[in-house]
């Protein structure tokens, strides 16, 4: 009996660190997107925005953003292509990998 209640006090301890950084990094890379790609890509990532007509900007849940690699959409969102201006300088290196991740996301909603 002991043994089970130890066991589940430590599985609530596990449960009760990792969630709140899980939900916290959903929120950071969401505060992430919405600052520096909602007003081209619309906060669905559709690209349905005014800017994002004008600049033909891509759906990030089309088949052919979700097929690049995450290194490839890295380096996209880094350097910039086309139209899309670079982040390198806006956007830290972990906060990058959250926002892709989010980006994956979005073709799942």
């Amino acid at each position: 009996m002991q043994a089970t209640l130890s066991r589940l006090t430590l599985a609530g301890l596990v449960l009760g660190l990792i969630l709140p950084a899980v939900a916290q990094a959903q929120d950071d890379s969401a505060k992430t997107f919405k600052a520096n790609c909602v007003l081209c890509h619309s906060a669905n990532g559709s690209g349905d925005t005014a800017a994002g007509k004008a600049l033909k900007a891509k759906d990030l849940r089309s088949p052919e953003v979700q097929k690049e690699t995450d290194a490839a959409l890295t380096e996209i969102i880094n350097k910039g292509k086309g139209k899309m201006p670079a982040f390198a300088a806006k956007i830290k290196p972990d906060d990058m990998k959250k926002l892709v991740a989010y980006l994956r996301d979005l073709a799942k909603k």
